[in-house]
Parts: structure tokens; C-alpha cells; sequence
């Protein structure tokens, strides 16, 4: 053994090792963000730190190189500030230092929490904490009422509080993927609301003053436990997307206003029956699911969504398919899987939607009708009727009527056997002079009016 005791071990790059409290972001991208008034791509420091330097939050306050020289530069406040994907535990109060931000995005993160300070970011207008770890939000956040755009999906909150309504410009707000069981009724001064996500969630109910989003056009609630809809709801007039998917609901809702309704989701509930009255006011209907219900039956008002081009029935309960379903006009996908159906070939199912909608409306020259009730705004080709015996007109709406059913253009001119006719307010006169056959009328009271 060496007489000599070993010396304690040297750090041969010792001097040259930066400690993680000393690594700065590169100056080159301060400057950038000076110029720009934007900063990002600084990952590689972020992650290396585990949070944000201070001098990012203090851009705006210190003096740059230039301005020491004497060196002319140009400088602008900061207003986008991208922390995405890093793993951040925490905010600064700092974040106050840069009150000219109007976008800032802190998604896939660790935050548990947000600093309260940042209600002096008065000019936001995008915040973007999707993907973190939030529990719940400081009220300050409530106070950026220039906010137009505020996403908060895949955090663990579990209440919104009533102050949520401050927030008057919001125009897209996404709560999914949380753990909430109640919406505020404040929520229903966010009047310019375009697009409320509230997937995901554990709501049993919606409060009937979200119809006062008068604005809304996209509206998903898919994924609660929501049994029924407010009536109320009809009122939302812009709504254009409804998201109803997995849920616990047992009928379509009733959407009397909402004529300009595109898309309508239902899938994955509890829908035994469509009423007429479900679908005859969505006249603007182009894509409709209904998959994974209880659905027995196709009303013939199916027929009244004339600007349909999806519909999803699949794994349902449906035996036969009304043979006017052949004639909508613009009808490009008719997914009809996992149904008794007992009407048609298994083979014809295969070919496609095209062969299909073919074959329905052979049925209908094959078995033509002797009755017929006509929905309140149906147009039909009259004059081609032949072998009807009954026509229930007594519910046309007169601003919908067809000129081709009065008498100086002649009604059903060659259904000459007809036995029965039901009159509405919509006939202002009727040649019943050809039909010998006829033994019934029914007209609506106070139709008549004598001299």
C-alpha cells in the first residue's frame, strides 16, 4: 500500500460546466422575440430547467445589449409566449412582467395550479392550458375579459364557478375531458359562444339558460350521463353541430328553431322511437347518426329531410325501411349493420347505399298507395296520383301551400275514385265535381264563410 494518501478526486472540466440555475435561453432568441414580440422555440431549455427562466418574464424590463451600446434597435412588448410540451410544474407570479401577451399557450404540461397574478394579462386573448393537471382555476382568470379563446380540456377540474360569465367575448370554450357534474347558469352570458365543448364530463343535466346562446353553432356533450334535453334548447337558432353521443338519452330532442342544424349525433344512447314531430323542423339536415340505439322504426317523415346525405342506423332494432327513404334526393351513405332487417335481400344490403335507395323506390311504383297524409310543408306531385282513395290535407301550413292543389289548376286529376278528403285553411276552393265516388268530406271549422 502507497504511503501517500490518494487526493480527492478533481473535476477536470470543472469551470466549464454550467450549473442549471445559470443556463440562460441564447441571446440570439431574446433578441428575436424583441423584434417580433413572439417567443418559442426554447424546449430545450425548458426542459433542461424544468420551468421558466426569468429572464423570459423579464424581456420587456431589461435592457438589452443594443440599447447599452448606444446601438439602434427595435424592440416590441411581447404578445405570444409558447410553453407547450415541456415539463412545467409551476408558473411564476412573473408572468404579470409581460402584461402585452395575447396569446399563451402552456398545454402538456404538469401545472397543478396557476398563479393569480395572471389576471393582469389584461390584453389576452387565447389561453391554452389543455393537458395539465388543474384542479381547479384562481378567479383572477375570470377577470381577462378580452378572452376570445379559452381551452381547459384534459385537466382534473371539477367546477366552474359563477364568475365564469365575465368572460363576455369568449367565443370558444372547451371544458372535455374533466371531472364536472354541474354547469353554472352564469355560463349563459357568454352570448358570443360559438363553440362550447362539454365531452367528457359527468353532467346528468343542462341548464335550460344555455339556450340564451343565441350565437353557439357547435355544441358537444357527448360522453355524460345527460337524460333528457331542455326543450328550451329548440331556441338556439345558429346552433349547427349538436354532439349527443353516449349519453343516456331515450328520444331525439325537440329542435323546432334550429333550421340551419347540419349535424346531428345521437349514437351510443337510449333512442327507442323518432317522432315526426323530431324531424320535420330539420329541414337543413345533412348528417344524422343514430347508431348503437333501440330504434325499431323509420317514420315516413324521414322523407322531409330532403337535404340528408348521411345516416348511420347502425346496431339497431329496424325489421323494414319506409320505401320513401329511396327518394332523398341527396343521400350518399345509408349505414343500416347490425339490424333484423327482414325486407331486403341480405345480398342487396352489400352493394351499397346507391343499389339500395334503387331498390326502395321500385317498392314504391310496385305498391302504390290508396291513403295518403301529407306533413305540413310536403310538396308531391299531385297531378301523377291514380289510385288514392284518401287525401288528408286538413294540416297544410298556408305558407307552404302548393298552387298545383287548388282548383283552377285541377287536384289529383286522375285519382277519380277518391272517397275521402280532409280540408285545411290552405283550400280556398275545391272542384269536388269529378270525384262521383266520394262519400266523405271533413273541413276544418270556420272554413266557410256565407253571403
Amino acid at each position: 500500500m502507497s504511503r501517500f494518501k490518494r487526493g480527492a478526486h478533481v473535476d477536470s472540466r470543472a469551470g466549464f460546466r454550467q450549473e442549471k440555475e445559470d443556463c440562460p435561453v441564447p441571446y440570439g432568441l431574446l433578441k428575436a422575440a424583441r423584434k417580433s414580440g413572439q417567443l418559442k422555440s426554447i424546449r430545450a431549455v425548458l426542459m433542461y430547467l424544468g420551468s421558466v427562466p426569468h429572464s423570459v418574464w423579464r424581456l420587456n424590463i431589461d435592457t438589452p445589449q443594443e440599447a447599452q451600446q448606444n446601438l439602434s434597435f427595435g424592440a416590441a412588448d411581447l404578445t405570444k409566449l409558447l410553453l407547450s410540451s415541456n415539463k412545467l410544474q409551476s408558473l411564476s407570479e412573473d408572468v404579470k412582467l409581460l402584461p402585452s401577451l395575447v396569446v399563451l399557450d402552456i398545454h402538456d404540461n404538469q401545472l397543478s395550479s396557476l398563479p393569480d397574478s395572471i389576471r393582469d394579462l389584461e390584453q389576452l386573448q387565447k389561453l391554452i392550458l389543455s393537458h395539465n393537471k388543474l384542479t381547479q382555476l384562481p378567479s383572477g382568470l375570470w377577470r381577462l375579459t378580452n378572452l376570445r379563446c379559452l381551452h381547459l380540456q384534459q385537466n382534473l377540474i371539477e367546477q366552474i364557478p359563477q364568475d365564469s360569465g365575465q368572460l363576455v367575448h369568449l367565443d370558444d370554450l372547451d371544458l372535455s375531458n374533466n371531472h364536472l357534474m354541474d354547469i353554472p347558469e352564469s355560463l349563459a352570458n357568454l352570448k358570443n359562444l360559438v363553440a362550447l365543448n362539454l365531452s367528457c364530463n359527468k353532467l346528468k343535466s343542462l341548464p335550460p339558460a344555455i339556450s340564451e346562446m343565441k350565437n353557439l353553432r357547435m355544441l358537444d356533450c357527448s360522453r355524460n350521463q345527460i337524460e333528457s334535453i331542455p326543450p328550451v334548447l329548440a331556441q338556439m337558432e345558429s346552433l349547427e353541430q349538436l354532439y349527443l353521443r353516449h349519453n343516456k338519452l331515450r328520444f331525439l330532442p325537440e329542435l323546432h328553431c334550429c333550421k340551419t342544424l347540419k349535424e346531428l349525433h345521437c349514437g351510443n344512447n337510449q333512442i327507442e322511437v323518432l317522432e315526426a314531430d323530431h324531424l320535420k323542423h330539420l329541414s337543413a339536415l345533412s348528417f344524422l347518426a343514430l347508431r348503437d340505439n333501440k330504434v325499431k322504426n323509420l317514420p315516413e317523415e324521414i322523407t322531409l329531410l330532403q337535404g340528408l346525405e348521411h345516416l348511420d342506423l347502425t346496431n339497431n332494432d329496424i325489421s323494414s325501411l319506409p320505401c320513401g327513404l329511396g327518394t332523398l334526393p341527396k343521400l350518399k351513405s345509408l349505414a343500416l349493420e347490425g339490424n333484423p332487417l327482414r325486407t331486403i335481400r341480405r345480398d342487396l344490403l352489400t352493394k351499397g347505399t346507391g343499389e339500395l335507395l334503387k331498390y326502395l323506390r321500385s317498392r314504391i311504383q310496385e305498391e302504390p298507395k290508396t291513403a295518403m297524409t301529407l306533413p305540413s310543408q310536403a310538396k308531391i306531385n299531385v297531378h301523377a296520383i291514380k289510385t288514392l282513395k284518401t287525401l288528408d290535407y286538413s294540416e297544410m301550413n298556408k305558407t307552404h301551400q302548393d298552387k298545383s292543389m287548388t282548383t283552377n289548376r285541377g287536384c289529383c286529376r286522375k285519382a277519380t275514385k277518391m272517397e275521402e278528403i280532409l280540408l285545411g285553411e290552405s283550400f280556398l276552393s275545391f272542384d269536388l265535381c269529378k270525384y262521383r265516388m266520394l262519400a266523405f268530406i271533413k273541413i276544418k271549422r270556420g272554413l266557410f264563410r256565407f253571403p
